[in-house]
C-alpha cells in the first residue's frame, strides 16, 4: 500500500538514529518498526501478581482488658510502667 505520511519532529530524529544504527532502507525500517509497536499493542501486558505481606498486628499478651487510652498507649509506643 502506498500513502503519504507526516512524521512528528521526534519521530522522525527517532526514525534517522534508527536509520543510521540498522543500515536499513526507510521502507524496510518503518514496516520493521510499525510492526513491532502494532504487535506489542495488541499483547496484553504481563504485571506482577500482588503479593500480599501479612504483618502480625495482634495485641501484646500483658494487655488483656483496659481503658481506650491504655490501648491508644501501646499503639503509640508509649505503655504504661
Amino acid at each position: 500500500m502506498r500513502t503519504t505520511l507526516t512524521i512528528d519532529d521526534d519521530v522522525a530524529a527517532l526514525l534517522q538514529k534508527e536509520l543510521r544504527r540498522s543500515g536499513e532502507p526507510l521502507k524496510q525500517a518503518v514496516n520493521r518498526l510499525l510492526r513491532a509497536g502494532l504487535y506489542q499493542a495488541a499483547t496484553p501486558m504481563k504485571s506482577k501478581p500482588f503479593k500480599v505481606r501479612p504483618f502480625d498486628a495482634s495485641l501484646p499478651t500483658e494487655w488483656t482488658s483496659g481503658s481506650i487510652q491504655q490501648l491508644l498507649d501501646i499503639a503509640e509506643g508509649l505503655e504504661r510502667q
